[in-house]
């Protein structure tokens, strides 16, 4: 089973990772961070494949993946 992890004090609401991931898995939550974005936030873990399309597309090294 792959877990996805969101280090929300790095994430700036860019939504690359949303745009590339193919099953839907991570969304915009309504939660902000310390320096007020919105975060993403995993939407349905077990649809995700571990193809890690998601955590490369990130600009801040915001997401980790672990299979």
């Amino acid at each position: 089973m792959t877990k996805i992890e969101i280090l929300t004090e790095r994430c700036k609401s860019c939504e690359f990772c949303i745009s590339v991931c193919k099953k839907g898995v991570l969304e915009i939550g309504d939660k902000t961070n310390a320096k007020g974005y919105r975060y993403v936030r995993v939407k349905d873990q077990d649809a995700c494949i571990g193809c890690l399309m998601c955590a490369n597309m990130c600009p801040d090294a915001a997401i980790e993946i672990y299979k």
